[in-house]
């Protein structure tokens, strides 16, 4: 699915009615009542088609430009609202990218392009604007296939918004939209992995986890509970994947024993589990995590070379501590027989001067028994 056509359950097709519907049995104006209002309308469009550009992040790399007023300020949608907007896409040079009447999204999910995120919440209801995004806020040096948009490409986007309402109560769900709905930030998650923005990955794997864990005030079937909790081992395992390429161990070691909580043989979590430990300097419980990993999927080529890399570097780690303690002990061995060397030596000296002394005395005593008899 392209960016910008997520659609967040039963907000597509929905329009909110008309400002001039909603007043019941008022009495109708007068035409010089109605044509003094067409000319204030006339003269606010007027003067806004020709304000100047509004630089959204003072970078110049964002502007937006209101090309027909909408219905004022407080008509503003808000963070966590589903949107429907009409967007019509082109390159800089003019090239038509993609023209989609209705893409429904939640706004501040990082469901579409960041530059709609960062722009649709300044817009009024029924407001047009002509946005100029720069590469980095459209699809980055990557570039897309589907919408066919060149590398680091600015782009140009007319945008009007069509409607504006607040999330559906998640307690409230059915359980089979609720699991569309968290599969389909998900989705969104691991399109943002794959074009390496990892913090926006992250950003929609907690979405879609917040949606999976909400409780339920509605009837729920063992099986949707099981895809649900299904779902939510996924978004873990996608989220721990992530959380590795930020360097953030901590986290993803977290996510990986929220997996294995319930799913204890995932082996998913497992090998990830050992590469964070490993990366902490934890290599005997790595190894053991890995090796529990490989006995589950014997044949696993990842496993096994990251496996024997590991061992390899924890013998080496061993071979370089052992060569610390004798630097900082000295030498163990030439000390131990340089000290029984010595010890021989004393042991030996005393054992001649006693040897000697009993031959004295015996001498002595041999010259007093002699005399005696003479």
């Amino acid at each position: 699915m392209a960016d910008g056509e997520i659609v967040n359950g039963s907000a597509d097709n929905q329009e909110v009615a008309p400002s001039e519907d909603a007043g019941g049995g008022k009495k109708k104006d007068s035409p010089a009542k109605d044509a003094t209002k067409a000319d204030a309308v006339a003269d606010r469009t007027s003067s806004t088609e020709l304000e100047e550009w509004l630089d959204v992040l003072g970078n110049g790399q964002l502007r937006k430009k209101v090309v027909e007023a909408g219905a004022g300020p407080d008509s503003r949608p808000q963070r966590g609202q589903n949107v429907t907007i009409h967007l019509k896409t082109t390159l800089t040079d003019g090239t038509v990218v993609e023209e989609l009447p209705n893409v429904s999204f939640t706004l501040g999910d990082g469901d579409v392009l960041q530059v709609l995120d960062l722009t649709v919440q300044l817009m009024e209801m029924s407001e047009k604007a002509l946005i100029e995004a720069g590469a980095k806020y459209a699809y980055g040096a990557l570039g897309s296939s589907t919408p066919a948009v060149p590398p680091d490409a600015d782009l140009i986007l007319e945008v009007q918004l069509l409607s504006a309402e607040d999330a559906p109560d998640l307690e409230l769900m059915p359980p089979s939209e609720r699991i569309s709905l968290a599969n389909r930030k998900r989705e969104r998650g691991n399109i943002h992995y794959q074009r390496t923005d990892y913090a926006f990955a992250i950003n929609s794997y907690g979405i879609a986890l917040q949606i999976t864990e909400a409780t339920s005030r509605v009837d729920i079937s063992q099986q949707e509970e099981e895809e649900l909790l299904d779902m939510k081992v996924k978004c873990l395992n996608n989220m721990a994947a992530a959380q590795l390429k930020l360097d953030h161990y901590e986290a993803a070691l977290r996510s990986c024993v929220s997996v294995l909580a319930h799913q204890p043989d995932n082996v998913k979590a497992l090998f990830r589990k050992g590469k964070v430990l490993a990366l902490q300097g934890e290599y005997a419980e790595a190894i053991k995590t890995l090796k529990r990993a490989l006995k589950l999927e014997p044949s696993n080529k990842t496993i096994h070379a990251e496996l024997s890399k590991l061992v390899k570097k924890h013998s080496d780690q061993k071979g370089a501590e052992q060569a610390m303690y004798k630097k900082m002990l000295g030498n163990p061995t030439n000390a131990s027989v340089q000290k029984h060397r010595a010890k021989s030596s004393w042991s030996l000296s005393w054992k001649w001067l006693f040897g000697a002394t009993a031959v004295a005395i015996g001498g002595v005593a041999l010259s007093v028994v002699i005399a005696a008899r003479n």
